[in-house]
């Protein structure tokens, strides 16, 4: 057990909390069909069945349990150690964590985030998977959902429209050529959606959502890309109304305990004023032809 990983555990972690392989993926980022061979590995390096297995989900065994426990007795450890390490540190540290998109917009605007007469740091963590904030990984994070965790703080900051989108000026057939990141990082609902409703067409696939826009602008077919992204881009084009089914409200994301921390007050507010002054384009409620 001594060369068993951190990474290992916070899968277990993950698996527990979302009660089986779909809501672990949704928090880690990878696909059921890993987890649960990294949970069977696991298990055969403790030498203990973690889980009873059925088709509604994982349930945790009296070993799984014991584990659990002694998990989250580690997880309050190192959240002390690093509520510790910030406080002491000469010049404070804002951890920010969000999707392709929203950081593409907020360091496009970074000014209005951060500047030179700000004495706190900023890290900036950029991926699909949810942002995780319950035992401070980070600072701030933005959420498709209003969290269900009880020691967090939420701030909604609006709507978020989905369309799809091809080159402006490019031929109609464009419309019948798919581009979509592939199965295994395809977390979001906006990723899934051409899998579901246009998967004859689908000619393309990418691991990274932000190469979707990249190989629109190409000419190389249509993808589905928020409204933000898309109608502020005058070389894209919708190609058809907005994907009603994929809007969802947006919220900003702090750890209760720390949300009054001043640098991640100051930093948590710039980034709400910033996101509501692209209210209209993230509601879909751009100018697109």
């Amino acid at each position: 057990m001594k060369n068993i990983g951190w990474d290992s555990y916070q899968l277990f972690l993950d698996v527990a909390r979302g009660g089986g392989l779909t809501g672990a993926a949704a928090t880690s980022g990878l696909s059921p069909a890993t987890i649960g061979r990294r949970m069977l590995e696991l298990e055969q390096r403790i030498g203990k069945i973690l889980f009873v297995r059925s088709q509604t989900g994982y349930a945790l065994t009296a070993d799984g349990r014991m584990l659990l426990d002694n998990l989250h007795v580690m997880e309050d450890a190192a959240g002390s150690i690093e509520g510790w390490r910030k406080s002491s540190a000469t010049s404070s540290l804002v951890r920010v964590a969000f999707g392709t998109w929203d950081a593409q917009l907020i360091m496009s605007n970074f000014s209005a985030i951060c500047s030179e007469r700000d004495t706190f740091r900023i890290d900036l963590f950029i991926a699909e998977q949810r942002a995780a904030l319950t035992h401070r990984e980070n600072d701030i994070g933005i959420r498709a959902f209003e969290p269900e965790e009880r020691n967090l703080a939420a701030i909604k900051t609006g709507n978020v429209a989905y369309a799809a989108y091809r080159l402006r000026n490019a031929p109609q057939s464009l419309a019948d050529r798919w581009i979509v990141v592939d199965k295994e990082n395809a977390i979001s609902a906006y990723l899934r959606w051409p899998y579901e409703a246009r998967a004859e067409h689908i000619v393309v696939t990418v691991n990274r959502p932000s190469g979707l826009r990249e190989l629109v602008l190409s000419g190389a077919g249509t993808a589905v890309l928020p409204c933000f992204i898309g109608d502020a881009d005058v070389r894209l084009v919708r190609e058809g109304a907005e994907i009603e089914e994929l809007r969802h409200p947006q919220w900003l994301v702090m750890n209760n305990e720390d949300r009054h921390r001043r640098d991640i007050r100051t930093v948590a507010d710039r980034m709400v004023r910033l996101i509501k002054q692209h209210s209209d384009l993230y509601a879909g409620r751009g100018v697109p032809d």
